[in-house]
Parts: C-alpha cells; structure tokens; sequence
C-alpha cells in the first residue's frame, strides 16, 4: 500500500465514526467541499456513463498537472465525487492516471454502497483515470 498523504488522512477522518450512518452523513457534509461546477460543463460531454445519478466530471492541464471539477444531482454521490477530486486533483497525469485509490476500501466505502453506487464509483475512478491518461499524451 502506497503512503499518500491525502489518503490517509481521508481515512483518519473517516476513523472517527463507528456508524456507517455517521459516516454517510459526513460524506454528505463533503458535497459541500466542492468547488461549483461551471453550467456549461453540465453536460451530456461530462456526464458519467453507468451512474444511477446525474454525475458530471471534467478535467483540464494545467502547469502539468491535472485539475477536476465535478458535480452531481444526488448528495451522498456527490460527496463520493469530492473524495476522489480530493485525492487526484493536482497530481501529474501519470500519477493520476496510475493512482491506487487504496481509502475507498480502507474506509469501507465499496461495502456499504448499493450495488448500482458501487457501478457508479467505478465509472467515476475510470473516467477520472482516463482524462488523466489522454492528458498524459500532451505532456511527453
């Protein structure tokens, strides 16, 4: 297991709660960590595929790195979005692209998501994976 900063201390906060209803509250208190998502990119371009919620994801190179905006119409969904926006935003293509995202289970998230949450977890990392992937194209 990688030691990434970010991750562990996503885990630590998670630490706190016994109850995995206190911890979907606090994942829905993470909604609102993230950065408003521009209405133009509220689009069918950005839409994530497999989703059983609205879930938009867009990303841009900047200065070498990659950079996600993301929004959905559903809280906990959201909050989920913003962890991973969280853990990959500013990071190298590569690093982006290849990241093992070792809290999702650490906190047990993948466990306690419905089975179509679960679905869309994974076509949010893929996504979010493959922007990072093309991005890496452009800075060889």
């Amino acid at each position: 297991m990688n030691n990434d900063k970010i991750q562990e201390e996503i885990i630590e906060e998670f630490s706190i709660f016994d109850d995995w209803l206190d911890k979907y509250d606090y994942l829905i208190s993470l909604s609102d960590t993230l950065e408003p998502m521009e209405q133009s990119k509220r689009t069918e371009k950005y839409l994530i595929e497999g989703c059983q919620s609205r879930v938009w994801v867009a990303a841009e190179l900047r200065d070498g790195k990659v950079y996600y905006t993301a929004d959905s119409d559903a809280i906990i969904t959201k909050g989920i979005v913003a962890l991973l926006v969280k853990v990959m935003n500013g990071r190298t293509p590569h690093e982006a692209a290849n990241i093992d995202l070792y809290f999702i289970e650490a906190i047990g998230l993948s466990e306690n998501l419905s089975p179509t949450r679960s679905n869309g977890l994974r076509s949010m990392i893929s996504k979010m994976k493959l922007y990072a992937l093309l991005f890496t194209q452009q800075v060889k």
